[in-house]
This record gives structure tokens, sequence and C-alpha cells, in this order.
């Protein structure tokens, strides 16, 4: 199991890899999103030296708010055009995965719009992925269309070259709480990257350090273990002190030996 974490978008990426590598990490998970590392601002190569030089591996996030099932056509094929430009960078840093996060932003239209108009998207994106070696995963995020695993399962059963890229706290928000485990036992071997942070259930994404809220996290790593899955796990704590970040690594790795 390898243990990473997410770049902030708002700073430079090269100074992230650097405290990452301080920290003992063993990849990034780089989102290639504004105002500082958008795929039009960022240096392949000089990322690609820099993990190289500091042995650390890489996996590909993207924005989640870029409208792949926008009823308005220009739009969508504007954001197919950026998600093609990132695999692209993903390509040249060493990424073997990219994620997407299903578009459910469409007013007024039924959930099979959204449905259909997200399976267009991600097929067309993975003929780009193929070409440049960079595999598609989804994530499911928090509402009421893709968090659950019925509704995961209408794209992967569609997609069956497109992984699945599990974010477990995700899971424990409305209206489908405490769901990682049914998602697992449906679809955990279309596993490919997985996402884990604490909070409260409820709405509210609070991305807390393990242990903050009040997610089980020792149960959740044991069924996630139990599936066989040994890759890796990004912490996404979003807080400015690296001590809780360096604090839930720890209690990851002792809970997985535990497990």
């Amino acid at each position: 199991m390898l243990i990473g974490a997410m770049n902030h978008p708002a700073a430079d990426v090269a100074h992230e890899i650097g405290w990452m590598a301080e920290l003992g990490l063993d990849y990034i998970d780089l989102t290639l999103e504004p105002p500082m590392a958008a795929s039009w601002q960022v240096d392949a190569k000089q990322i690609r030296k820099l993990l190289q030089n500091h042995k650390m591996g890489v996996v590909g996030h993207t924005a989640y708010y870029l409208p792949i099932a926008s009823p308005f056509e220009e739009l969508r094929r504007t954001a197919l055009a950026e998600f093609v430009r990132c695999l692209e960078i993903f390509a040249e840093v060493g990424a073997r995965w990219m994620n997407i996060h299903p578009d459910t932003d469409a007013p007024l239209h039924l959930k099979q719009f959204l449905i259909d108009r997200n399976i267009q998207s991600l097929d067309e994106l993975l003929a780009h992925g193929k070409r440049v070696g960079v595999g598609i995963m989804i994530e499911n995020i928090p509402g009421k269309h893709f968090n659950s695993a019925a509704d995961l399962g209408i794209l992967l059963e569609a997609l069956p070259d497109v992984g699945l890229h599990l974010d477990i706290g995700h899971c424990n928000l409305s209206p489908v709480p405490g769901n990682a485990e049914a998602i697992l036992e449906a679809h955990g071997h279309r596993l490919r990257h997985v996402h884990l942070h604490d909070n409260k259930g409820g709405e509210a994404d609070l991305h807390l350090p393990l242990g903050a809220g009040t997610m089980d996290i020792a149960r959740i790593i044991k069924i996630l273990k139990a599936t066989g899955y040994d890759g890796t796990i990004t912490l996404e704590v979003f807080s400015p002190d690296r001590h809780y970040l360096e604090h839930s690594r720890n209690l990851l790795r002792r809970m997985w030996d535990a497990s």
C-alpha cells in the first residue's frame, strides 16, 4: 500500500512535491487545476524530473467542475479538450491513471440525460487515454446521483475499461451514508485508486484528519484490505498544518498493518 497527498492548486507544484518528499510520502496525487497548477501552466518535464529525483510516483487528478455532461455541446467539447490535455501531461510525468468526476450539473434535465452524457464523454476520453497510455477512472461524488453502488454500476457496466476511484470520505455523506462496503462488494474488482479522509456525515465534505470525525476508519480499512487492494491511498486532509497529515499517515499505516 502506497500513501500520498494532493497538491494545493493555488501553490507551486515543485514546492508541493518538495514538502511531500520531506514527509516521506510515496507519491503525489497531482491535480491539474488553476490558479497555479493548471494544465497550461505546469512544466511536465520538471515535474517528472523532480519525481524521479525523489523516487516518488504520481496519480492523475482533475478538476471536479469540468462540465462533461453539459447540455451545451460547445462547453462539453471544451471540457473534453481540457481532459485530453491533462491526459497528455499525465502521460509525460509518468501517471498510469487519471480520475474524472461525473458531472451532475444540467438543470431541468432528467437523470438519464446525465447518465447518457457522462457515458458519451467518458467513452470518447477512453480512446485518448489508450493513445497515450493513461487509464480513466471515475470518482464517486457527494450528492444524489453518483455516490452509490447502483449508480456507479451504471457507468462502470457501460464502460468496461473505466476503473473505479473510491473516495471513502464521500461514501459517508448523505443521501447514502456508510456505503463504502456496498461499493467495494459490487465493484471492488474495478478499484484503481482510493481517497481517504474523515468527516461527520451529513452533507459537509470536511476533509478532516483521520480520527477527527465520526467515521469508523479501522473497520473501513479492514474491508478495503480484504478485497485484496494494495495500491495507492491519498490522504485528502485539507489543513495548512501538515502535522495532521503526518498523524493521518502514521495512523493509516498502523491500521493497515494491523488489519
